[in-house]
């Protein structure tokens, strides 16, 4: 079996588990728990545009996140329909995108880190402070889901497979920017910006672009926060939530596909599932984030790959060396 057809194989394995995922998790609980991995999982995937493969660590990401999310909740508020108000929510958050992207653009690496870091900051002072359109603390409410083509997705079964579409056409957009010349030429002003200028790229049109495509995705993953919590509040832009999603990308592994989605259900569940039973799990995802980093510094899945090709080519070496001795006891 050749390395495609084996990563072809997992893939199908991995689709299928999925797919068949509300009958052998067991409980509503769990579904729900898988329902906030694949939101997260889109949203880890947005920012690894930026972090992985444009080398432009960003801190105000869950600011995109919640202008979408505010966006779409408020149309609904006022008595637009779901329709509408996704849109408008899109389109809003592809504008605000623009606006990160021109302020931010300005500096790389902690320059830029710092500038999204402040305009986060804004969004959730806006949304902490101006109560007569976001009702500060109290949040506002989402009444009901969208139904589309009719379907109901009132139930946590129903909304779980909404999500998971919504996850895999993410998905193959990534690997459809990952593939195509845009997305080398993002990798090139990440790796080599003054020879990729000098090329006759304009460096600073390919990364604004790629912020445009990271925050629309950002915008997505919001939509679908709000309907699988039926509100949202400032909360939701602050520091913390820019640095999870930060988190999510690295553990997993930068410039990957897959890794942002492990990390991604590691925080989730960490979050989720231990902290019900470790009180402390602030201090137990730390301790796991260090021992990733020490151990395999590249991320989770990388590393993994890295230490199963080391194992793999050992047990190679030393399988020809103990073939001709077995013969010789025969």
């Amino acid at each position: 079996m050749t390395a495609a057809q084996a990563k072809l194989g997992a893939l199908a394995v991995a689709l299928l588990l999925l797919v068949t995922l509300p009958w052998w998790v067991g409980g509503t609980y769990y579904i729900n728990i898988a329902s906030q991995i694949l939101l997260y999982a889109v949203f880890a995937l947005a920012l690894n545009v930026l972090v992985g493969y444009g080398g432009l660590v960003s801190l105000g990401h869950a600011g995109l996140f919640a202008i979408a999310g505010y966006a779409a909740a408020l149309m609904l508020e006022n008595g637009y329909g779901h329709l509408e108000a996704n849109v408008s929510g899109l389109l809003v958050v592809i504008v605000a995108s623009a606006v990160f992207a021109v302020l931010a653009l300005r500096a790389t690496g902690i320059g830029f880190l710092m500038i999204t870091l402040a305009l986060g900051q804004i969004v959730w002072g806006l949304a902490y402070r101006w109560a007569g359109l976001t009702h500060g603390d109290n949040g506002v409410n989402v009444s009901g889901r969208p139904m589309p083509f009719g379907i109901s997705l009132s139930s946590a079964t129903s909304f779980y497979f909404a999500t998971l579409v919504v996850f895999l056409v993410s998905l193959g957009a990534m690997m459809l920017f990952v593939r195509s010349p845009f997305g080398a030429s993002l990798r090139g002003t990440r790796d080599q910006p003054r020879r990729m200028n000098a090329l006759g790229y304009n460096v600073w049109l390919i990364r604004f672009l790629a912020f445009l495509f990271s925050g629309f995705w950002s915008g997505v993953a919001g939509l679908l926060f709000i309907y699988y919590n039926a509100f949202i509040s400032p909360q939701v832009s602050q520091l913390q939530s820019s640095a999870e999603a930060l988190l999510m990308v690295i553990s997993g592994g930068t410039a990957t596909l897959l890794g942002p989605i492990v990390g991604a259900a590691i925080v989730v569940i960490m979050k989720n599932v231990v902290s019900a039973y470790v009180e402390r799990w602030n201090m137990a995802l730390g301790i796991i984030f260090v021992l990733i980093i020490t151990f395999m510094p590249e991320g989770l899945v990388p590393g993994s790959v890295r230490l199963w090709k080391l194992a793999w080519s050992s047990w190679r070496r030393r399988a020809p060396a103990t073939a001709p001795a077995e013969e010789r006891a025969s």
